[in-house]
């Protein structure tokens, strides 16, 4: 992989440019490995282990995939949406707006630098967006603050890229990826989501987020989902 990622400000400013191609919840995120599936099994989770929930914040929410999926099920509800990108958050605003009876509050920067608060949520949500943390530090940082803010008995859910212990099995696993795209949407989408990934991601093993969810404090970890380099997981309060 690159040994130089992207900035925050050139993801920024890639999302600004392609807030409404993450909007197709039939495909989920095209390039995402079983991301209906993953849409699916994180909505029915959410809604099974927190089914009175008012609150609800979806961090990196891009064009709302996940939060549109989670309230379609839980509609009674005030919603938070972060995002890098203010088109994201346009657009996924617009979208939940319409499912919900409660408010939705937006919140445009970077979930490293954002405060949010303390049992302030009874479900937050991550999808394909922890993997542009940078180091062991920051993976600390925000899934400690993500515990914080969650309210006793919440649910945090991930869905992501994921990388291997073992450094050729990560090369199996991720060859496999690429194939499935070029399988699924051409040569040339292989040879862009590759580009994409040496540029942009920096993401963990799944052990190393179980692990972490254990040390900032929850009770319960449950893995959804696992298919080649990708998984669905989260943890309970």
């Amino acid at each position: 992989m690159a040994t130089t990622k992207s900035t925050v400000e050139e993801i920024r400013t890639k999302f600004d440019r392609l807030a409404h191609r993450y909007t197709n919840l039939e495909k989920g995120q095209d390039t995402a490995l079983d991301s209906p599936l993953s849409l699916e099994l994180i909505s029915q989770a959410a809604a099974a282990y927190n089914p009175n929930a008012k609150a609800l914040l979806d961090i990196g929410c891009g064009g709302g995939n996940y939060i549109v999926k989670v309230t379609s099920r839980l509609p009674d509800v005030n919603v938070w949406l972060s995002d890098l990108s203010q088109n994201m958050l346009d657009v996924a605003a617009e979208r939940v707006q319409k499912i919900i009876s409660g408010n939705v509050t937006k919140m445009q920067g970077d979930f490293r630098d954002i405060d949010f608060g303390t049992e302030q949520y009874d479900i937050i949500t991550a999808a394909t967006t922890l993997h542009h943390l940078r180091s062991e530090p920051e993976w600390e940082l925000v899934f400690f603050k993500l515990y914080k803010a969650l309210k006793p008995g919440g649910s945090f859910w991930i869905s992501d890229v994921i990388i291997h212990e073992h450094p050729e099995i990560d090369r199996l696993m991720r060859q496999g990826w690429f194939n499935w795209i070029e399988a699924t949407q051409g040569a040339e989408k292989r040879v862009w989501a590759k580009e994409q990934y040496e540029k942009e991601d920096t993401p963990q093993t799944l052990n190393f987020q179980l692990n972490l969810m254990k040390k900032a404090g929850f009770k319960e970890t449950v893995v959804l989902h696992k298919h080649l380099n990708f998984a669905a997981f989260g943890g309970i309060k």
